[in-house]
């Protein structure tokens, strides 16, 4: 689903501990002891005033109404930005994006030290010479490593033995110079182990260019492929690659082509072009490495189709054709394909096989069948045992099954909330299973699981830097909260010990709620530096994700889609009714369709929550909708309904937060944004906030951060993110009178 407009993003990413052990209120000042300026009359004092934007007048006709947008003036075209000398519509938004970005900085700047302050505290908590866990695969060992100082990763292997001469396969620090956003996409080494192609993003817009290095020599070879998802898939010879381009405008990965090294570019041919616009395309290879398929999806439909490795010249061959509302997954193993279903009956999916000659689902045998109380989420195969991964009463869970049917159990686990994961297994003939483990109070374990005796052995556990992190410190909960409707919806909770939920806690509730995205609770080292300060942290998992099976999901989209804020609002209503907060004390955060719920929650419950962070949020949903040259914007109709059908126009209209902004006394709110971000363009939070300023009643503040480099995902560097997270966090402080 990475091609999704909203993919969900990491606000809190994982990292370690302060020694600070202040907690509750014996760390709040009170506003006349501190250096804050918390609302808009006392920044009004400061002469500091908030930006106001311009209005022009523009309006569209959409089902016999008119729909006004006076801010429509600040979107602006790729070729706009991209220009070497902006025009005067260009240099016009820019202007005002720095206004946004100069009035922020001067709201928060008595925290500019603190930020400094937690940036240090958060990285503090990394081991910066960290290294992952190697993975044996095809002769070498596989691994990635830091060096401290560096923002990049090495992508390094060492042939045979762990003790052999390290190969540095990509040097990220080297491959980033001169760059201000720089990523890896996906990379491939050749089946003989003497090529690698990987791809480069130095915007941030998720288009890669794809290259190729010899690594015998060392040099990178002429062919260069620009336009891509970052990936591509070898064939057996060693020479032929099969990649997915994306349309330039849209940025829909619609083609899959071929190219044979040495070859121009141009003559590339075409193995397969998706034409339906609400479909996107992607390639990959077999764990087998026998087979290369190509898989067309929607959000509630696929189709795969596939070739021999070794025939990278035949026609691909229909494994099943796409119907309405059927997806399946396809894995290859002896003489039988093993696909994952949701075919009629199978809301939850079940996992069928057929035999590689009579594919289609006229033949398919039933394997693990469906259950009505299991979500069944994928496997994994190896030559003795079928790995399975299923989540039941909203808990991941991992299922060994052997081929001979003598054995069939589930790995245990002891905490209330937890994430458990199939790891990164490439050798089809390995006796054990690689697999991770993570809680909200136990940092990401690696384990090591031998089929054979059923031994559990620990690779590796995320360092926790700092010398006083302790898990017996916290305490995790996972409670039910009853919505209105009658439906128990989970929440994950975690505190420290010696936190005494009175209602006078802050509190921080997140949530995603989309596209069936799952969010486990897992462990964050940076959160701690919440944590320590006496904030709960509650992860409510509500409709429209996938954590209590399929139809989670599908109460939660279309004409549902309200499920997904009540719910949220019901989790936040608990929360203080049970003194795990208060309203003056409770604070959402959100991202990307998270930040589309924080807006929704805003215009429905209003003075629910002290403050918002809405991240990258998607808040313009109807016009966003009815413009099918956005990127992405085609691919969403299964989710959200195109607003093109009145239907699906009135009822989006109901919750849209940019057109449902209102004379409301709004909570404190801080929105991020990204000027090159393709799923959720900048001008939808800029629009926003300038309606919200137009609007709001009381004097509670509203700013917004602009990054002028970087897209959806923020900073690309390992610890230039933080810095954005120490901002975020400084702002929740700055709200509670904490000043350290």
């Amino acid at each position: 689903m990475t091609n999704n407009k909203l993919t969900p993003i990491s606000i809190v990413a994982a990292l370690a501990l302060f020694s600070c052990t202040i907690t509750g209120d014996n760390n709040k000042s009170s506003m006349s002891d501190n250096n804050y300026v918390t609302s808009e009359e006392k920044l009004t004092a400061l002469d500091i005033s908030a930006p106001d934007a311009k209005t022009v007048p523009y309006s569209q006709e959409i089902h016999g109404l008119d729909l006004d947008d006076d801010y429509f003036w600040m979107r602006l075209s790729d070729e706009e930005k991209e220009a070497k000398k902006p025009s005067e519509k260009t240099q016009d938004v820019l202007d005002y994006l720095n206004s946004e970005n100069d009035y922020k900085k001067k709201v928060l700047s008595p925290t500019e030290n603190f930020q400094a302050e937690l940036f240090d505290e958060i990285v503090g908590r990394i081991v910066k010479d960290d290294e992952s866990v190697p993975v044996f695969y095809r002769e070498y060992w596989y691994y990635t490593r830091y060096e401290e100082g560096k923002e990049y990763a090495y992508n390094c292997r060492k042939k045979g033995s762990l003790e052999a001469a390290e190969e540095v396969l990509l040097d990220g620090p080297k491959l980033a110079e001169g760059h201000n956003y720089f990523a890896i996409g996906g990379s491939s080494v050749s089946p003989d182990n003497k090529l690698i192609v990987y791809g480069i993003d130095t915007v941030s817009r998720r288009q890669y260019t794809l290259r190729v290095k010899d690594l015998t020599t060392g040099v990178v070879l002429k062919d260069e492929i620009p336009e891509t998802t970052g990936g591509a898939v070898w064939a057996n010879d060693n020479k032929t690659l099969f990649y997915t381009k994306k349309d330039p405008i849209t940025l829909r990965s619609y083609r899959i082509l071929k190219h044979v090294l040495g070859t121009s570019v141009s003559e590339d041919v075409v193995v397969y072009e998706e034409t339906d616009e609400t479909f996107n395309v992607g390639i990959g290879k077999t764990k087998s490495e026998e087979y290369i398929m190509i898989g067309s999806h929607s959000t509630l439909s696929s189709e795969v189709r596939y070739i021999h490795a070794d025939k990278p010249s035949s026609e691909f061959i229909v494994i099943q054709e796409r119907e309405a509302d059927h997806e399946y997954h396809v894995s290859h193993y002896l003489d039988y394909f093993y696909i994952t279903t949701n075919a009629v009956g199978a809301k939850n999916f079940k996992l069928v096989k057929t035999s590689i000659n009579t594919p289609s689902r006229s033949n398919w045998a039933d394997v693990i069948p469906h259950r009505d109380d299991v979500l069944f989420e994928g496997i994994e195969i190896f030559e003795k045992y079928l790995v399975l991964e299923e989540r039941r009463n909203g808990l991941t869970s991992i299922r060994v099954k052997s081929w001979d049917e003598t054995e069939d159990y589930y790995l245990e686990f002891n905490d209330p909330a937890y994430m458990t994961y199939v790891g990164s297994n490439p050798d089809f003939k390995s006796d054990k299973l690689r697999f991770g483990y993570t809680s909200l109070t136990t940092p990401n374990t690696t384990y090591e699981h031998a089929f054979k005796d059923k031994s559990r052995t620990q690779l590796k556990q995320q360092k926790v830097l700092g010398g006083d992190f302790d898990v017996a410190n916290y305490t995790s909960e996972r409670i039910m909260v009853e919505a209105r409707d009658g439906v128990k919806v989970p929440v994950s909770i975690v505190y420290r010990k010696d936190v005494v939920l009175d209602g006078s806690n802050p509190l921080l509730l997140y949530a995603y709620g989309s596209y069936g995205y799952s969010m486990d609770p897992g462990f964050s080292s940076t959160r701690l530096s919440l944590l320590d300060r006496g904030f709960v942290y509650a992860m409510a998992h509500i409709r429209g994700g996938s954590e209590m099976g399929r139809h989670w999901y599908e109460d939660g989209k279309l004409f549902k889609k309200m499920n997904t804020f009540n719910d949220f609002i019901d989790c936040g209503k608990y929360l203080v009714e049970n003194n795990y907060t208060s309203s003056e004390h409770m604070y959402a955060m959100g991202g990307s369709a998270g930040g589309l719920l924080m807006g929704a929650v805003m215009n429905l419950e209003p003075e629910l929550f002290n403050g918002v962070v809405a991240a990258v949020p998607f808040v313009d949903v109807i016009n966003t909708m009815l413009d099918e040259t956005i990127p992405l914007t085609t691919g969403e109709f299964d989710e959200w309904g195109n607003p093109k059908k009145k239907d699906y126009f009135d009822y989006i209209m109901s919750y849209s937060p940019y057109d449902n902004v209102g004379e409301l006394n709004y909570p404190n709110t801080l929105i991020t944004t990204g000027y090159w971000d393709s799923q959720v363009q900048y001008w939808e939070p800029a629009k926003w906030i300038a309606k919200l300023r137009d609007h709001k009643q009381g004097d509670n503040i509203v700013i917004m951060h602009c990054n002028m480099e970087t897209g959806h995902g923020g900073a690309s560097g390992r610890f230039a993110r933080f810095k954005e997270t120490a901002m975020e966090y400084a702002f929740l402080f700055m709200l509670e009178g904490i000043e350290k």
